[in-house]
């Protein structure tokens, strides 16, 4: 079912061509027209030429829509009308095309009628040339920039407010609209650059008409457009064209498990199973273990997957085909409209999880290598890495087809580690332990680790603001297997905590707003100790980025003692990095003799985020709370 078929779902757009179609052409007939050109929604609104997924299924919505019969009003080369489906509202049609493989770019004229009143409309569905350039990817040899779009810059202030929409700008609110948009991201690639960052994530940017706490993206309500008050399609296209001429690639963040309570299916169900429905308002359990569980109840695990997520966020169905279908094509259409080179799928473990395994299948199909990876935000090594791919220890015969995972077991350790003393699997221990779970998963190195992110307390609070504590956990990150990842401002010390509001770890970048008093995009803008982290930051990420012992290089850890954790990166070409963590609050001297084993040959080091050479690798001498990143000659 969903192998080659993309139902092409005739819903309302606004601009042609790229997400939106309003105003279909109408064709010249004697018999009466539909009044009703403006309202029309296609979705997608064109498809390409030499895709693997040549089947598409066309769902136009309009009033009484689904009394029409569809045809072709001239010859379409290559290209065939499968079927047409009604859904449960009248207001609603599927229709299903086939493009050829050797069906060339076209304008499909659709002719609409209604048999008994004779009323005809036409819409032109565009099959476009398919472009050459394909997703690069995300791999561990990326470092990741996570940008929170309304909170990094405002770069047009023109789109702050914006007629029709609900919210407008809120700066003195937490949880209300800063105005950050797309071109105050493109305004300061110049600073990921010189940062040696490879790779943006933006929260989502897609249309989020609500009328509470907008500003976050992920109460998505038209699937196909930008949010206005970000700018445009277009304007998302220019960001990754510019990202892409610097060296930089860009990841989507991907919503499938819900959407926003303002989005027009809601006014309009195209089927009644459309979203999961209750008898009255019921929430999720919050409880992916239960997918998990052998002795798990039927009934918890249909709470935790079909319950809503907030009161404001309806949960979407992923069993009826078409939405299935929609939610496949619609991922598909932007990676290939906008260039996207990865996607990261947020509360992935909330949807139907043989849905996800199909959706992530299919995307691969379309795009072998795209980099992947889905929040599983949940407690224990196991639970998470029942979600990742080819999953060495299941045995259920499930498999997600999710390459990677947002790995906060990992993130959780450190925190740990940097925070409490060590116990048999405590403090240190925990770093340990988790790592030594890595076989739960095929590949860890496609995780992806971090500090922080969006939803949690930012890192610099979370070890109280002790900078000695800072740079042990950002060298854990930038030398640590998987795909590290930068939420911004962590690299300039940015503090805050999820509680009592996520608005607390939100803020915005100082010097992306006109009028700010200081620009923390330059040197000039940050206080002594901001800068000292930055520069240690930008220093372990371009190593990193040059030297593929970090990127790809194997692993090896040793049990900590006395709270001092070491691990040691190594391949075959490379001179190998030796990381020692001394998690403890007094000074210790280490022997190291007992890394004999990576160490032996190697009689001396560079300190790679000072540049001092060690000239005796006997012992090693740590301050408290702190970190050696060495490069062993």
């Amino acid at each position: 079912m969903f192998t080659n078929t993309i139902r092409l779902l005739a819903v309302l757009f606004v601009l042609p061509f790229t997400g939106s179609c309003r105003n279909p052409h109408p064709v010249a007939t004697p018999t009466r027209l539909v009044a009703l050109t403006n309202d029309l929604r296609v979705e997608p609104a064109n498809w390409w030429t030499g895709m693997v997924h040549n089947t598409v299924e066309v769902l136009f919505h309009q009033k009484d829509i689904a009394k029409m019969g569809v045809t072709f009003g001239a010859k379409a080369p290559g290209i065939k009308i499968l079927k047409t489906e009604r859904g449960d509202s009248e207001n609603y049609l599927f229709v299903t095309l086939s493009i050829s493989p050797k069906a060339k770019p076209q304008k499909v004229p659709l002719v609409f009628q209604n048999a008994q009143t004779k009323e005809t409309f036409t819409h032109v569905f565009p099959i476009l040339a398919r472009k050459t350039q394909k997703p690069q990817g995300v791999s561990s040899k990326d470092v990741v920039y996570l940008v929170f779009p309304d909170r990094f810059a405002n770069g047009d202030p023109s789109n702050d407010n914006v007629k029709g929409m609900y919210q407008g700008l809120q700066r003195d609110s937490l949880v209300g609209r800063h105005g950050g948009d797309l071109q105050g991201v493109i305004d300061h690639l110049d600073y990921m650059q010189d940062l040696g960052i490879t790779t943006l994530w933006l929260n989502p940017e897609l249309e989020n008409n609500q009328d509470i706490e907008s500003y976050h993206g992920y109460a998505i309500t038209d699937h196909y457009r930008v949010d206005r008050r970000f700018g445009n399609n277009e304007k998302l296209k220019e960001l990754i064209d510019k990202s892409h001429a610097r060296g930089i690639k860009v990841v989507r963040d991907v919503v499938l498990n819900h959407i926003g309570n303002k989005h027009y299916w809601m006014d309009d169900l195209p089927t009644k199973d459309w979203i999961n429905q209750w008898p009255a308002l019921t929430k999720t359990t919050y409880r992916a273990p239960t997918l998990v569980d052998p002795y798990a109840s039927q009934a918890d695990k249909k709470l935790f997957s079909d319950g809503w997520f907030v009161p404001h966020m309806p949960d979407l169905n992923q069993r009826n085909p078409h939405l299935a279908n929609y939610l496949i094509q619609q991922a598909i259409w932007w990676v290939e409209y906008a260039g996207f080179d990865g996607l990261r799928v947020d509360t992935y473990t909330y949807s139907d999880q043989q849905f996800c395994s199909t959706w992530c299948a299919e995307l691969q199909r379309e795009y072998p290598g795209i980099g992947m990876f889905g929040e599983i935000w949940e407690h224990g090594v196991s639970i998470q890495g029942y979600f990742a791919d080819n999953q060495p220890l299941k045995k259920t015969g499930f498999d997600s087809n999710l390459p990677g995972v947002v790995d906060f077991q990992l993130m959780y350790a450190i925190h740990e580690a940097l925070n409490r003393e060590q116990g048999w699997t405590e403090g240190a221990c925990r770093i340990y332990y988790t790592l030594a779970k890595d076989n739960f998963y095929e590949d860890a190195s496609r995780n992806l680790i971090m500090l922080d992110n969006h939803d949690v307390s930012r890192f610099y609070t979370v070890v109280q603001e002790n900078y000695s504590k800072y740079k042990s956990g950002m060298a854990f990150l930038l030398t640590m297997r998987g795909i590290p990842q930068i939420y911004y401002m962590t690299e300039l010390l940015g503090s805050g905590s999820e509680w009592p509001s996520h608005g607390n770890i939100r803020k915005e970048f100082p010097g992306g707003w006109a009028g700010d008093k200081v620009n923390k995009f330059t040197p000039a803008g940050r206080t002594p100790e901001e800068a000292a982290a930055y520069n240690y930051a930008r220093t372990l990420i371009r190593y990193r980025n040059t030297h593929e012992v970090l990127q790809t290089g194997k692993m090896m850890q040793f049990v900590p003692e006395n709270s001092v954790y070491v691990y040691f990166r190594y391949n075959e070409k490379d001179n190998p990095v030796m990381v020692v963590l001394n998690t403890a609050n007094e000074e210790r001297t280490v022997d190291t003799g007992r890394f004999s084993e990576m160490i032996k040959g190697h009689t001396s080091a560079l300190d790679i985020t000072t540049g001092q050479t060690i000239s005796d690798l006997k012992s090693l001498k740590l301050e408290k709370n702190s970190v050696l990143v060495l490069e062993l000659k």
